[in-house]
């Protein structure tokens, strides 16, 4: 596994790894971290495709699942 870009975004950090033929996005915050693939072989450029996924829309989908995976982890740590 090799790591192709990282990003530094507001509040969490992506890498773009790549992997037996998969880009592999990995979006991490905190104690958190939610991962992504996708086959190279669905992308018509690849990395710049990749890119292309990181939109404001699909970045604003990750952030609040983030809020909802603390909320769950907080959840279950309050119940020990």
């Amino acid at each position: 596994m090799r790591v192709v870009e990282e990003i530094s975004l507001p509040g969490c950090k992506v890498s773009i790894l790549a992997m037996n033929q998969k880009f592999i996005i990995k979006f991490e915050k905190g104690n958190l971290e939610q991962t992504y693939k996708v086959a190279e072989i669905d992308l018509i450029f690849g990395l710049e495709d990749v890119k292309k996924m990181l939109n404001e829309e699909f970045i604003t989908k990750v952030m609040e699942r983030f809020r909802q995976m603390d909320n769950d982890f907080d959840e279950q740590l309050a119940q020990l």
